[in-house]
């Protein structure tokens, strides 16, 4: 999970490969008695969080990616229609 500033209003972008690294050193970290429990373990770690990742206001960094281009082109877009504007009240005066 990573946070990123974008206007004041912080994102957090979910990287789902961290559910596997959660659920792996979850895992990693039992006595060696628990290991036949394993993969029954894992697949409850990884569920109990992605539960709990699921009630958090989370993007994708797929998601967030595309929504910063987008963001982008409608900068680049605001910025070109302000010159014209700019360049129009010029002429008009």
């Amino acid at each position: 999970m990573l946070a990123e500033n974008v206007d004041r209003e912080v994102l957090f972008v979910f990287d789902p490969k961290i559910l596997d690294d959660i659920a792996d050193r979850f895992s990693s970290a039992l006595p060696s008695g628990l290991k036949d429990i394993q993969a029954d373990l894992e697949k409850n770690v990884r569920s109990a969080v992605q539960t709990g990742l699921s009630k958090l206001d989370l993007v994708t960094r797929e998601e967030f990616d595309v929504q910063t281009q987008v963001l982008a082109k409608t900068r680049n877009k605001l910025e070109a229609l302000e010159k014209k504007v700019a360049e129009m009240e010029a002429q008009k005066q």
